[in-house]
């Protein structure tokens, strides 16, 4: 076995997740935490609790979460004595959230013997990851204060959606921030994990040839997609309530929009990014009244309502036009679609660049295309750069679309790690990068706001869209309007 190396080093900490028994903890974060057991990464005196209503004992959950390993694990990575040593660090604890009963459990279990940094006179690393419903979060960082179990070595981590809009985020953030402090506050959005996104930074930050063109001289616009094949599926409930824009647009869409966007920082990490993401969120030009009507579009599909088994009126699928209004970008379109039940399960940005000022081949053959970044974050993270070639042969010139591909499967003799893996290795080393900071969640939701409410004023029904399609006609005249089109897989 060789070395872990030193930047993956993880100290020892107790992991408790609230929600230990839900569809988040068994299908990304046990799993993630069991490819870093896999790999020898965690430390050896590192715990993990499970918290839930379920009246389980620890054997009894270590039985789900094994079978959860072995449901959502590729089976190549199934190894028997990885899987022992990640279930015997296992512990649960039946206990409501709501009710007062059942804390004094969790009290003595994180009392005993806790995971250390180093000495045995040093506070114990903590690690509170709440996967449940965004109104609990006060609630259980109250009970966890009181019971004397935050430190400074603590760290909470919050699932998103934090709140439904401005307003209740804002309690649920200061609910939190009365017991945590800033730095100590992880909110989650895994997107941010993917090797892809971050593979974005390294391209535009760590390479000189990209910064030249990266502004409104060069770039003509940039399309933002995340869409999903499958419907609501167990998820019906909360997604009835969020819709397409609370669930998606507030959050990813527009966190990948800032990665795209964003000044370079003085180095990458910590506050420096947040700072400029922070930039590019207040710089977003506001959409109220008819801008709102003109620069986005709602969608339903057809078979919503069966799924549901009642009628709805929320949306799943947005589409919409936004503008940076700063020195780099003002007067460049950024285009974001989302949506459930659509052709592809795909995410991908689209840089797309100028057409040459001037045509050098009057007379050739073929066709060109403008210049086009693309960076796809599934399937197949990668980028592919499209540029325009000549055709092999005599005679005259033929041109020809082509594309220089890099692929990370294919390049790189590794697996891409999930990205909650990386997540959660970042929370335990205390690395906020890849987080996002109270600011930006509420310059987020004060941006989106205006679009909801004005919706909601509006009270005109999602327009439909066929399950299996690219979703409804509206969403390509948005683009037409501005002698666009989307750029499809196969374009």
């Amino acid at each position: 076995m060789t070395a872990t190396p030193p930047d993956l080093d993880l100290p020892a900490c107790d992991f408790t997740v609230f929600g230990g028994t839900g569809d988040l903890a068994l299908r990304k974060l046990l799993p993630g935490l069991y490819e870093r057991e896999r790999q020898r990464h965690l430390h050896p005196d590192t715990r993990i609790v499970g918290v839930s209503r379920h009246d389980l004992d620890d054997d009894a959950y270590r039985d789900l979460v094994t079978q959860a390993l072995f449901e959502h694990v590729p089976e190549d990575h199934l190894e028997a004595g990885a899987v022992h040593r990640l279930v015997s660090r296992l512990h649960h604890l039946a206990l409501d959230a709501t009710s007062p009963e059942g804390w004094d459990r969790l009290h003595g279990l994180l009392k005993d013997n806790p995971a250390r940094t180093a000495g045995p006179d040093e506070s114990p690393i903590r690690v509170y990851y709440l996967a449940v419903a965004s109104d609990l979060f006060g609630p259980i960082c109250g009970r966890l204060d009181d019971l004397g179990l935050v430190t400074p070595e603590c760290r909470v981590v919050l699932e998103k959606p934090i709140g439904a809009d401005l307003a209740s985020s804002r309690v649920v953030n200061d609910a939190v921030g009365r017991v945590f402090e800033e730095r100590q506050i992880f909110r989650i959005d895994h997107y941010l994990g993917k090797e892809s996104v971050q593979n974005l930074l390294v391209t535009r930050f760590a390479n000189t040839f990209l910064e030249p063109v990266w502004n409104s001289r060069w770039v003509d616009h940039v399309q933002i997609t995340v869409s999903e094949t499958l419907g609501v599926a167990g998820r019906g409930e909360y997604y009835d309530r969020a819709g397409a824009m609370r669930d998606m647009v507030q959050n990813h869409l527009l966190q990948l929009l800032c990665l795209v966007a964003m000044e370079p920082p003085t180095y990458v990490g910590g506050d420096p990014v947040r700072d400029e993401k922070l930039k590019v969120l207040r710089a977003l030009v506001p959409l109220t009244g008819a801008d709102v009507d003109r620069n986005t579009v709602r969608g339903q599909y057809t078979t919503y309502g069966e799924e549901l088994g009642h009628p709805s009126t929320s949306e799943t699928f947005v589409a919409l036009r936004a503008e940076v209004q700063n020195w780099r970008w003002a007067g460049v379109p950024f285009y974001l679609r989302t949506g459930k039940r659509m052709a592809r399960q795909e995410s991908t940005i689209e840089v797309v660049f100028k057409e040459p000022p001037h045509a050098m081949f009057p007379h050739s053959e073929g066709t060109t295309t403008p210049n086009r970044l693309t960076v796809r974050m599934q399937p197949d993270e990668g980028m592919q750069l499209h540029l325009t070639a000549k055709h092999p042969g005599p005679g005259g010139i033929r041109l020809h679309p082509a594309s220089l591909d890099l692929s990370y499967a294919d390049t790189f003799d590794e697996r891409c790690p999930d990205p909650y893996e990386r997540l959660l290795m970042d929370v335990m080393r205390g690395i906020p990068t890849l987080f996002m900071r109270r600011d930006e969640v509420e310059a987020a939701w004060s941006w989106v706001e205006p679009i909801l409410d004005q919706w909601q004023r509006d009270g005109v029904e999602p327009v439909r869209y066929h399950p299996g399609t690219n979703g409804p006609a509206a969403a390509a005249r948005l683009l037409a309007r501005d002698g666009h089109t989307w750029q499809e897989p196969s374009t």
